[in-house]
């Protein structure tokens, strides 16, 4: 029997280059192969894990308010991470949806993907 596992997460970009050059620093990936113009794979420099597409996307394909699927970064240290991430080009997103006591902050990318950073020693 064969089984299946998730290789990639896809997610659009207007500049693939800046959205490659934010998410590289941010996870410590690397590129595959050499990124093209409008599409990149990136792993984790490490080896092991789930790699990062990213592709081109135009203006038929805007960020959603409320994505469907999102990414969620870990991290014991959400204070520092989120302003690590800001360092690197994220911005805060208002979001009205949080609940009493979140352990998340919603994000967004260069590209205005939205994603969240996860405090994992909350609760």
């Amino acid at each position: 029997m064969t089984t299946s596992r998730i290789g990639t997460v896809v997610m659009g970009a207007s500049d693939v280059g800046r959205a490659a050059a934010f998410w590289k620093a941010a996870l410590a990936y690397v590129e595959r192969e050499p990124a093209e113009d409008d599409w990149v794979v990136l792993v984790p420099a490490e080896g092991h894990g789930v790699g990062l597409s990213l592709g081109r996307s135009g203006p038929d394909s805007p960020v959603q308010e409320v994505p469907r699927v999102h990414l969620d970064v870990y991290t014991e240290d959400q204070e520092g991470e989120v302003a690590r991430l800001l360092g690197l080009g994220a911005s805060r997103v208002d979001w009205p949806h949080y609940p009493p006591d979140p352990d998340f902050v919603v994000l967004a990318d260069t590209e205005g993907n939205r994603f969240c950073v996860i405090d994992t020693t909350h609760g």
